[in-house]
């Protein structure tokens, strides 16, 4: 079984408790009820099935499947006991509230008490089988996960003995390690591998299968930090820092305990999972909505822009999302035809190429409405940083190597950048409107997604867009 199905076997354990503990449920409500007891029916497999693909999905949105390898028996035992009584809650009002057989109060009582414990009960169970099993894989040596070790001094050796010890546990296998300097002290050559630089880690990353990246400087070294992790920026692997004792002390960083070493773990979730379901949950409805409810609206600002000039209503161009990878966004075009004949370039509030309806339709955002295609496709997000051309991608990269920071997420029609500075005139403007964005991704929740949407509805009546 490939490491990403082992997923399954919590998902699927969960599934079963589940169904088991709702039909344990059933019977011992009639007890305590008092009413007669019903003989096993289809329709019962039916409801318990249903229920447990609730408990599945409520799981799942509480990432309880995520990074299954970095969770232990205890702490998910304890998240379990909150997660079981969410989903009771859920449950009863749902189903139990309006049930006939309860007369009284304290029978509500007795059966949501009831329900709690069989499904805490088999859940727990569920969890304690499904976590054995997958540290006796590790144990076997049937899981493993490729590490990379950066540095290469005292701190990067001691990463490798310690991690040696404990490999049958923790199931990294260090296969090789990137010097960071050239004139440092090299410990690690007598055990390990070198391979490639800081400047083709990426490329070790991919090629070498890599699952786990630790970094391990020296007190010297640590002016490399920001490159490393800047050359990591994007690639969906965990990350862990050896973390300076100060830093311990004054408790300026959140480290977790390997074995025996304090890391510092570079948490890849910008939001939670729930909320990522929602937010995408969001975007689809809301551009369904918007395409089916604003149909008229549409064409009719389709036709204007066809009368305005000579072209196409609609404009396609590639640009760069999530992950990096190229999309074609669609707008309405504001632009003469061979506008950019020269090459790439900016517009700005006198460019003699946007056309008088153009300029209308870029002042109120107008432009914009067929991107709601692209968020109904997935390529973009209603909140999220603008997605840019590879051209001037390329030459932000210069001057602001982080920009990669915002392919973690969707591009969205709108976003903080766009609100709080507006559209870019030079690639000078673009960098200063990056720090919007980057605030954006370091506080992406749900609130402050409806808090852009709702300023740039203002903008767009006050007619503020350029």
């Amino acid at each position: 079984m490939k490491r990403p199905y082992y997923s399954l076997i919590p998902a699927s354990l969960d599934f079963i408790a589940s169904v088991v503990a709702w039909i344990v449920f059933f019977y011992n409500r009639k007890q305590l009820l008092h009413e007669e007891p019903e003989s096993f029916h289809v329709s019962l497999i039916v409801n318990a099935a249903v229920i447990g693909f609730f408990w599945v999905s409520l799981n799942i949105l509480a990432g309880s499947y995520s990074d299954i390898f970095g969770k232990t028996r205890i702490k998910e035992l304890f998240k379990g006991f909150n997660d079981t009584l969410i989903g009771v809650v859920i449950i009863f009002f749902t189903l139990l509230l309006d049930d006939e057989g309860i007369n009284e109060y304290k029978e509500y009582y007795r059966t949501f008490t009831a329900y709690f414990i069989i499904q805490f009960i088999c859940s727990s169970f569920s969890k304690i089988i499904s976590f054995t099993y997958l540290r006796e894989q590790v144990a076997s040596g049937n899981i493993t996960f490729n590490t990379l070790l950066v540095g290469s001094g005292k701190a990067a050796r001691k990463v490798y003995d310690e991690l040696q010890k404990r490999k049958d546990t923790l199931g990294y296998s260090i296969i090789a390690y990137v010097p960071v300097a050239k004139n440092s002290q090299d410990l690690c050559a007598s055990v390990l591998k070198p391979i490639g630089d800081l400047e083709r880690i990426n490329t070790v990353i991919h090629r070498c299968h890599i699952d786990r990246v630790i970094i391990a400087l020296e007190k010297d070294e640590h002016a490399y930090l920001e490159q490393v992790l800047g050359e990591l920026e994007g690639e969906s692997i965990k990350t862990n820092i050896i973390p300076e004792n100060y830093q311990l002390i004054l408790g300026s960083v959140k480290v977790k305990l390997l074995s025996n070493l304090p890391l510092v773990e570079i948490n890849q979730d910008l939001i939670p999972v729930w909320q990522k379901v929602l937010k995408r949950c969001i975007d689809i409805f809301s551009a369904l909505l918007v395409l089916i409810i604003g149909m008229p609206f549409l064409i009719v600002v389709a036709l204007l822009t066809k009368l305005s000039s000579k072209g196409p209503v609609f404009y396609k161009q590639e640009r760069i999302g999530k992950n990096a990878k190229p999309f074609k966004i669609i707008k309405f075009r504001s632009m003469y035809i061979d506008s950019e004949k020269l090459g790439p370039a900016l517009a700005n509030d006198k460019d003699s190429r946007i056309t008088p309806w153009g300029k209308i339709m870029r002042k109120t955002r107008l432009d914009e409405f067929p991107q709601f295609y692209n968020v109904l496709k997935g390529d973009m997000s209603l909140v999220g940083p603008r997605p840019e051309r590879q051209f001037f991608i390329d030459q932000i990269m210069k001057t602001a190597p982080y920009y990669k920071h915002l392919h973690k997420v969707r591009p969205g029609i709108t976003s903080m950048g766009q609100v709080k500075f507006g559209y870019a005139e030079n690639v000078d403007e673009m960098v200063d409107r990056l720090r919007y964005d980057i605030l954006y991704i370091e506080n992406m929740s749900l609130s402050l997604d409806l808090e852009i949407m709702l300023d740039t509805v203002l903008i767009m009546f006050q007619g503020r867009g350029k």
